[in-house]
């Protein structure tokens, strides 16, 4: 792409702005609450807003584009059944960890369960952010810059890591949700005019339709490789969902931040309803790449840089390469400050220096956001043997996801769960997940997932059942592990919730 005065004063102002943006509200960061939950003050909006903008980033557009030109619309059914997932887990969960004052979720399963329980998940979640998460963020929005702009690979990953890994380390979650706002505005228009560009380059809906209709479809054979109806509707996308949505510290810390349980709530409903609109600026502009540019689709992972690079009109490259940059932005900054939030708390705070002053806990997590910062930078372009960098999510995620969800859905809503069940499951998890795999190899990753959690809620049940005199602590409406998981009723609440969910069913109907 050639750049011109007004493509480089786009490009260089968005990187000034958002710098600016992460000093200004970064200035009085005194206690480890201000660093790590915002002081505990976000509004709905801002959390709203940041949960989309940390969740879409390049290995969601590229992707999910890469996936909707080899499957089509069924991999929507990850954005659409998030938003169901996000009403649920404000409606039940939520409660349950602001009531508790968390910090981090392993700490709740330290206050519901033990200790044990607590250091399991936090090396889970350390490893899986660094080597998968962020991993595929910065090697995604590699193969982006180096298909749109000739960048070398190895740059690209350099110089969103420095960026991103700068203004995360010096501001916290505060300089994230705040840069957040901006970059997920970025995201959501550089989306949308992707997708108004593709489609006006196929030639309009209808004949998107016509030369591609058998790919608008939310129902595929129940031995598909990838997405079987019966793991996206009722199996194991409901454990990858209530993982994410509700146990994932990088999704959950910006509402373990907010004001109050209301504004915690109306910023999730609110990203529920963003939700809806995900797939027709990721997931479309696939099949859109697909029609178009089939010949040039030697990984389809190179879906949605093809189409950027083949349409974007001159004058609007400093544009969608700053959205480009938001996206990759909104969600490596998340990662960074959660993994060094689990890390600082959960591990060196909890183990090492439980007597550490507030201020030394600041400057652990800005070390140790450098840090895991560098693995990352350095495991990313070996991503490079994989042909699906979502598949390569989905399938490492899946390995830790069915023990954490058990585990996290028993403890809110099964009292009799006990500590010694929690710690089998978790320490069993690798095991149990690695065993699916090996003796159902040709099943979908989905349904491999599901019968992983079947087998771990079994697993702890039992465990549960025959040492029931490990009791969980008492959950009273004054105990400090209480769920509270019925507080007052909300009529806003409950009227937007039900709307968020009707329009959903509405949309798979529609694309059955």
């Amino acid at each position: 792409m050639n750049f011109s005065t007004f493509d480089f004063t786009a490009f260089f102002g968005y990187f000034v702005v958002v710098a600016v943006v992460a000093i200004v509200v970064s200035r009085r960061e005194k206690v480890a609450a201000d660093y790590f939950l915002a002081g505990r003050n976000l509004p709905w909006w801002l959390i709203g807003i940041s949960l989309i903008a940390s969740n879409i980033s390049t290995e969601q557009l590229v992707g999910q584009a890469g996936q909707g030109a080899d499957f089509g619309l069924a991999v929507a059914a990850y954005e659409w059944m998030s938003a169901i997932t996000l009403v649920i887990v404000a409606r039940w969960f939520l409660p349950a960890f602001l009531a508790n004052r968390i910090t981090t979720m392993p700490e709740y399963l330290e206050r519901r369960f033990d200790v044990r329980s607590r250091g399991w998940l936090a090396i889970y979640m350390i490893l899986a952010y660094t080597f998968v998460a962020m991993a595929t963020v910065l090697y995604s929005g590699g193969l982006a810059l180096e298909t749109m702009f000739g960048l070398p690979l190895w740059w690209g990953v350099t110089i969103l890591a420095v960026f991103a890994g700068a203004y995360t380390a010096y501001g916290g979650l505060k300089a994230v949700v705040w840069s957040d706002l901006i970059q997920g505005t970025m995201l959501l228009l550089g989306g949308a005019l992707t997708a108004w560009l593709g489609l006006k380059a196929v030639g309009g809906w209808d004949t998107l339709m016509e030369e591609a209709g058998d790919k608008f479809h939310m129902v595929l054979p129940l031995d598909h490789p990838e997405l079987p109806w019966f793991a996206i509707f009722f199996g194991g996308l409901w454990i990858a969902n209530f993982f994410y949505w509700g146990c994932n510290q990088f999704i959950t810390q910006r509402t373990l931040g907010a004001k109050n349980l209301r504004q915690g709530r109306y910023g999730m409903v609110f990203a529920a309803y963003l939700k809806l609109f995900i797939p027709f600026i990721a997931v479309v502009p696939g099949i859109m790449a697909y029609v178009l540019y089939a010949d040039e689709l030697t990984r389809s992972d190179m879906a949605y840089p093809i189409l950027i690079a083949n349409l974007l009109p001159g004058g609007l490259a400093g544009l969608m390469l700053a959205a480009l940059i938001a996206a990759i932005m909104s969600s490596l900054d998340s990662m960074l400050n959660s993994t060094a939030t689990i890390f600082t708390m959960d591990l060196y705070h909890r183990h090492l220096r439980p007597e550490a002053s507030q201020r030394h806990l600041i400057t652990v997590g800005r070390t140790s956001t450098v840090v895991f910062l560098l693995l990352a930078w350095a495991w990313a372009p070996f991503l490079v043997s994989f042909e699906r960098i979502f598949s390569y999510i989905q399938e490492f995620w899946g390995l830790i996801t069915p023990g954490v969800a058990i585990v996290f859905l028993s403890g809110l809503f099964w009292k009799k769960a006990t500590a010694r069940g929690a710690v089998w499951v978790l320490g069993l998890t690798l095991p149990a997940t690695i065993g699916i795999k090996w003796i159902t190899p040709d099943a979908a990753f989905l349904d491999q997932m599901w019968l992983a959690a079947l087998a771990l809620l079994a697993m702890l049940v039992g465990i549960s059942l025959i040492w029931p005199e490990e009791r969980p602590a008492e959950e009273t409406s004054e105990s400090p592990v209480a769920s509270k998981l019925l507080p007052e009723r909300d009529l806003l609440f409950d009227v937007l919730s039900i709307g968020a969910v009707a329009a959903t069913v509405a949309l798979v109907v529609v694309f059955w």
